[in-house]
């Protein structure tokens, strides 16, 4: 083939490559406009693998106490402690006394302190308590993750496991009223932010061995946001009135 030969093949090649031709056309017809056929493409590529599912508890306790090791060793709220997991904060009080509060995890300080509701928080909480006519003695305590998880929020794929012990924890407590101290309390318990739940009283349906009075639930600011915001505390005031209205007790 001569140069000039070449150089106009060159060329051409040149100018089809700039027309996005890549592909070299066989003998065999072809129809190109076909749909391509599905690639067999291994599911790890194609799409994220999918989170592990939250661990959940075998079976839920029959009794205060069985509840107690639960929440000591089930790894829904992560590792134990024994294996490495953070500190946990166990139910306080009595559970006897008619009213428990429920919180949604341990504060930063509280593992350190050993007691929910620790350092100027629990200053705060303990002067709500003395407002009522209450105490730490008198009162059940517990929280919707007896671990702090890391960075201070229950993971969204542990989120209904928690929910579910807690609610089945407050069936097992039987007070006459539940007051939820915030909103991760407010959304396990009653499904929403405490904007859409405080002001009211909300009814709990335990099943059968519960009665027709159930549970009464009253939702409330958490103390940590009285503490930022202390505007907000005469309405945390009429919603521990109205915690004390539901148990009989709000002339205290």
């Amino acid at each position: 083939m001569r140069v000039g030969e070449i150089n106009n093949a060159l060329n051409a090649l040149g100018w089809w490559q700039l027309a996005g031709v890549d592909t070299l056309v066989e003998e065999a017809p072809c129809d190109w406009l076909a749909p391509a056929a599905d690639a067999a493409t291994p599911a790890s590529k194609a799409f994220p693998a999918s989170p592990a599912p939250a661990p959940q508890p075998a079976s839920l306790p029959a009794t205060l106490d069985a509840m107690r090791a639960l929440l000591a060793d089930d790894p829904t709220f992560g590792p134990a402690p024994r294996d490495g997991g953070a500190p946990r904060l166990l139910p306080e009080g009595s559970p006897t006394s008619g009213l428990m509060l429920l919180t949604g995890m341990p504060e930063a300080d509280d593992a350190a302190a050993g007691t929910l509701f620790a350092g100027r928080i629990g200053l705060l909480f303990d002067r709500m308590l003395a407002a009522i006519g209450r105490d730490r003695a008198s009162i059940y305590l517990s929280a919707i993750s007896p671990a702090r998880p890391a960075g201070g929020r229950i993971a969204p794929e542990t989120a209904d496991a928690c929910a579910r012990i807690a609610l089945h924890h407050v069936a097992l407590a039987r007070p006459r009223v539940l007051l939820l101290m915030g909103k991760e309390a407010s959304c396990a318990i009653l499904g929403a932010d405490i904007p859409e739940t405080r002001g009211r009283l909300h009814r709990l349906d335990q099943g059968p061995d519960q009665g027709e009075a159930g549970v009464t639930a009253v939702a409330t600011f958490h103390p940590r946001l009285l503490l930022q915001r202390p505007s907000l505390k005469a309405a945390a005031w009429s919603d521990l009135r109205l915690a004390l209205g539901a148990m009989g007790e709000v002339d205290r």
